[in-house]
């Protein structure tokens, strides 16, 4: 196995004491979510959602509140994960194999740096490759399965089981890495009902009256550009889930119910590293693939560049984290793509040169503050045909967003900062061309450096 040296020298450079230098290789835990916003936690301020093992991992780590991902679509999004690059480079276009090697992946390169390393759940890019791991199990698409024993288990017990059986079946002189890959809270798209919790989870938010989005409004669709019709893939799902007040209901107390569930496995996966003695030498991150509309928009799902959709929950743990930042929280721009690098770096591997995210470690670990993006470039592929899923295209910054609608030729401009929810689109008022200008510049800018 590589030496830990880079680690360590982080370690050293930021005032470690001399005996962190002799600690075993950290182990690095991925709880990796689908279907799931920044703000479907206790802990982001939720009013309804439970989520008490996440909320108090966030409580001992730092909660990372402007994460996003830089394409909102499953299969996309994982191999943004994987490979820390963008779409246009590692060529994953909807739910393929990505095209970067094997050997550049953060599984890829623990595995060669002497690390035990699973797999356990949703994997969406191509056939699931087992060899590639020590201990692989791959399933997704359903929320309901019947094992070969006859017995019928959720699919987020059945990632319970596999990543609990990874954990006491390793062996002990290896470091692991280990990326549980739930397929909650994720819709069973062929069911009618959509979400499909456990029986045991029907009694939470029996009696709580869901919160409605305040821009979930016919005034809210009728604002998108025209080219957004019935046939969109997005008010189709919208009409599956929310098209009816009732229905609203029903789906959100199920969808708030796979996320205790999902959040209910984590806190079962941490208690048994804590059992082990492993969890002080482990780094545990939770993320989502990408975020989701609550009827936003009239929108149901994600893939466009709303903040809905982009927007997802990050928390690390990090047992080199300095006290005082446990349970701060940090309102840098951090990427899907920056997860890679920053496991990498954990486990002082250096990351390849073909990765285009950054180790985010120095956010949290740094006496000083780093210099840190302040924009990024998001892209999504045309899925099936542009009035379908299009195109999209954006420059996200904090205060102003650019979209961009190829197919459609069709620009947008959004003032965040006095639009959160972005309503107002400014593209075509003259006041505004100057900052349309710069950042339609900008946004070619950024779109060529994905590459």
């Amino acid at each position: 196995m590589k030496s830990p040296l880079p680690a360590l020298l982080l370690l050293i450079a930021l005032g470690a004491s001399a005996s962190a230098a002799d600690e075993k290789p950290m182990n690095i835990l991925m709880l990796y979510a689908d279907d799931w916003r920044h703000d479907t936690l206790g802990a982001a301020g939720n009013p309804v959602v439970q989520t008490p093992n996440l909320d108090a991992l966030a409580a001992e780590g730092m909660r990372f509140t402007e994460n996003c991902v830089t394409t909102a679509i499953c299969g996309v999004s994982r191999a943004c994960l994987f490979t820390g690059q963008w779409m246009s480079r590692h060529g994953c276009r909807g739910f393929s194999p990505f095209e970067t090697p094997w050997a550049e992946t953060y599984p890829g390169l623990m595995r060669a740096n002497g690390y035990y390393v699973g797999h356990v759940g949703k994997w969406h890019n191509g056939a699931f490759p087992a060899d590639k791991f020590d201990f692989g199990r791959s399933y997704f698409g359903k929320h309901w399965y019947t094992l070969p024993d006859g017995r019928r288990v959720h699919v987020t017990q059945r990632n319970e089981e596999d990543a609990l059986a990874f954990l006491r079946e390793r062996p002990t002189d290896k470091p692991f890495c280990l990326t549980v890959a739930f397929f909650a809270t994720h819709a069973e798209d062929s069911s009618p009902d959509q979400f499909l919790p456990q029986p045991q989870s029907m009694e939470l938010y029996k009696d709580v009256t869901i919160p409605v989005p305040p821009n979930a409004t016919e005034e809210s669709w009728k604002r998108l550009p025209s080219f957004f019709d019935e046939k969109n893939e997005g008010r189709n799902r919208w009409h599956w889930r929310f098209d009816t007040p009732e229905k609203y209901q029903t789906m959100m107390k199920n969808y708030y119910r796979l996320a205790t569930e999902v959040d209910s496995t984590c806190g079962k996966v941490l208690a048994e590293l804590k059992k082990q003695g492993v969890l002080d030498n482990t780094l545990v991150i939770f993320t989502t693939d990408n975020g989701y509309y609550h009827a936003e928009h009239g929108l149901a799902d994600k893939w466009y560049p709303h903040q809905e959709s982009i927007r997802v929950p990050l928390i690390i743990h990090d047992p080199r984290m300095p006290k005082a930042r446990q349970g701060k929280v940090n309102d840098d721009f951090t990427l899907s793509v920056d997860l890679a690098p920053t496991l990498l770096a954990a486990a002082g591997i250096p990351a390849p040169k073909t990765m285009q995210g950054r180790d985010m470690s120095p956010l949290y670990l740094s006496e000083t503050k780093p210099e840190w993006r302040t924009e990024f470039f998001y892209e999504h592929p045309t899925i099936k045909n542009a009035r379908f899923i299009p195109t999209s295209e954006a420059l996200v910054r904090k205060d102003w967003k650019y979209f961009s609608w190829p197919e459609h030729k069709v620009e947008q401009l959004f003032d965040i900062s006095a639009d959160p929810r972005e309503e107002n689109d400014l593209a075509g008022d003259p006041a505004h061309k100057a900052k349309l200008d710069e950042m339609r510049a900008r946004f070619a800018e950024l779109k060529a450096a994905a590459k």
